[in-house]
């Protein structure tokens, strides 16, 4: 009897021992660096992918040796069904929870597309294509089905991106950053539609649109924008059209070689302010907040005359006499091989 209570109590303190043992070779290889420093690895999660899944993946990137400590510590923690899907960029030492609290977090690696003042929609277009990481699902799709997969409350889709810098994540669809730039559009002309100056003769946030997004293509120079704008304004208060170049050039779509000729001037477009009266029909490009802010708050000077100079800035005249002299000045005797205009 006492020999088997010695057999039993050896085998009982050989599996304490041997416990002990894979305890402790459990918690060395939990506190091992996995990922050493001076090495960066990018793991992508994918949606719905399995913990084990993940564990394989990890092995391939050779970030792990066996998966039985992995699927342990996921167990053990509760955190094996956490992970989050993501692109997620390891570096530094990062133990195996430290790594796991990485997937965990949610904090993927995150890209940033910028959207310029001045872009049309097909530039806008061309930029969310540009972005691989991104997830396409409008691209290729006609305007104005794009348009309807943001909003209902328009119908052409010019100018209605807030231009900006959005970061997104890999999987984001190009749609979701157009949404993010039409929501904050809508919430600048709210919020400077608010403060406008009410003598401005504009019945709406959107023909405060149109108006800023002509300022936005005349100037590139932020000091002129109101100067620009009060020009406009005066000018649709005497019934007098706009006569804007940049209006001619959007009208002509892709029959604009670069060069705007007499006969541009003359030929009939919907947004030709040679031809018509008032605002074009929609913005011609993204206007950004010192546009609207400009559109909705002219200078009180009173100029009905603006020339490119050359140099990026504009000469301002109240009279046509004025201008034309300053037309001959700076576009026709003086125009020079450095001569340059705005946007």
């Amino acid at each position: 009897m006492n020999k088997r209570l010695i057999s039993l109590a050896t085998i009982v303190l050989l599996l304490c021992l041997c416990a002990i043992s894979v305890g402790a070779y459990y918690q060395y290889e939990l506190n091992k660096p996995v990922v050493r420093s001076g090495t960066v690895k990018v793991i992508e999660i994918r949606s719905g992918q399995s913990f084990n899944s993940i564990t394989q993946q990890l092995i391939a990137e050779g970030l792990l040796d066996s998966p039985w400590i992995m699927k342990t510590y996921g167990r053990v923690s509760g955190l094996s069904s956490k992970l989050k899907a993501g692109e997620y960029q390891l570096e530094g030492e990062l133990t195996i929870p430290q790594l796991v609290d990485v997937l965990v977090s949610g904090r993927s690696i995150s890209y940033q597309i910028t959207l310029v003042e001045g872009w049309t929609f097909k530039e806008l277009l061309n930029e969310l294509s540009r972005h691989n990481k991104l997830k396409k699902v409008v691209e290729g799709n006609e305007p104005l089905d794009i348009l309807s997969a943001v909003t209902d409350q328009y119908q052409h889709p010019e100018g209605l991106f807030f231009p900006d810098t959005y970061a997104y994540k890999r999987h984001d669809t190009d749609l979701s950053v157009l949404v993010r730039a039409f929501n904050r559009m809508q919430t600048v002309l709210k919020e400077e539609w608010g403060l406008r100056n009410k003598k401005v003769p504009l019945a709406s946030p959107y023909e405060a649109l149109i108006l800023a997004s002509i300022v936005e293509k005349e100037t590139g120079d932020a000091s002129e924008r109101a100067q620009i704008a009060g020009v406009f304004v005066r000018r649709i208060n005497k019934g007098m059209r706009l006569q804007t170049d940049p209006t001619v050039i959007y009208g002509l779509g892709d029959d604009y070689n670069g060069n705007i000729t007499r006969a541009h001037l003359k030929q009939y477009t919907p947004y030709n302010t040679y031809r018509i009266n008032g605002l074009p029909p929609t913005p011609i490009a993204l206007a950004g907040r010192e546009a609207i802010h400009a559109a909705l708050h002219p200078d009180s000077s009173k100029s009905l005359y603006f020339v490119a100079k050359g140099n990026g800035l504009h000469y301002f005249s109240e009279t046509l006499k004025e201008h034309v002299n300053a037309v001959n000045k700076y576009q026709i005797y003086k125009r020079k091989k450095n001569y340059r205009s705005t946007k």
